[in-house]
């Protein structure tokens, strides 16, 4: 019951996060998200502690559907509070923060889980969290080249609605956003080979060719050729966001696998 009100206190949080940011967006002069900040970092807080007990229950790591939308939810929104208190990017928190309240509400409606996987090894701890971080990082990076190809489009049409002259220069998206792409990149590459070792503990058999191993690939490769194409053509704008759009396509396609793969595979 305890777990239950927490949860419901956290989406509360996240809504009204989601609202201040909301309301301050369009508005001229220095702006301030103390309000907005406060109630997004007890959010953060109280979803942490839920998920804690959540995932680990005794002694054994439960991934199912639900848990994992809310702890993607989590981590995308600690990241972007994080992020928000060196980049001047608090006007995404009007799109982030009600996103990660419909995050936390879907582990409510979906708490399906599959038979929990053992967590006595400290690495598959790691090799989960650093896929949800790598998930999470690159999320937002979509979220990024999203809002820059709609300012892009406004501005060719020269027509700037207020909205989009509330959100950060393009500049600075742009930069944040391959920022985010980068140590998305490491991190998913990490997730690839540590995936290697734990496929077993995870879905039950040693890695083989699957949709989720094809899909995480191309993925990886996408990002690569984006990564490259920015280092050695300077790719920006349209180009960039196609690529960026383009390759969370392909790693939401192996996350939905796997996932599938946890919710109704008979793990032993």
């Amino acid at each position: 019951m305890m777990q239950l009100i927490l949860h419901v206190t956290a989406v509360v949080l996240y809504a009204l996060s989601g609202f201040y940011y909301w309301r301050e967006l369009g508005k001229s002069g220095a702006r301030t998200w103390r309000t907005a900040v406060a109630f997004g970092t007890v959010a953060v807080l109280l979803q942490g502690a839920v998920l804690a007990g959540d995932l680990d229950q005794n002694g054994r790591l439960v991934l199912g559907i639900g848990i994992i939308l809310s702890l993607d939810a989590w981590a995308v929104a600690a990241i972007f509070l994080a992020a928000s208190a060196r980049k001047p990017i608090g006007n995404l928190g009007a799109f982030i923060m009600p996103t990660a309240a419909l995050a936390a509400i879907g582990e409510i409606f979906l708490p399906l889980h599959p038979q929990p996987v053992p967590a006595g090894d400290p690495w598959l701890i790691v090799h989960v969290v650093v896929s949800i971080l790598a998930y999470s990082l690159l999320a937002i990076a979509v979220v990024q080249s999203l809002m820059l190809w709609i300012q892009e489009r406004r501005l060719r049409r020269k027509q700037p609605a207020q909205l989009m002259q509330a959100l950060p220069p393009m500049e600075t998206m742009e930069s944040l956003m391959f920022e985010m792409i980068r140590v998305g990149f490491i991190l998913l590459t990490l997730t690839l080979i540590s995936g290697f070792f734990f496929s077993d503990q995870l879905f039950g058999k040693p890695l083989s060719v699957s949709h989720h191993s094809i899909f995480a690939l191309i993925a990886w490769l996408v990002f690569a050729i984006l990564l490259l194409g920015r280092w050695r053509f300077g790719w920006r704008g349209r180009n960039a966001v196609r690529w960026t759009v383009g390759g969370f396509v392909f790693l939401v396609f192996a996350y939905l696998s796997a996932q599938f793969l946890l919710q109704f595979a008979i793990i032993r």
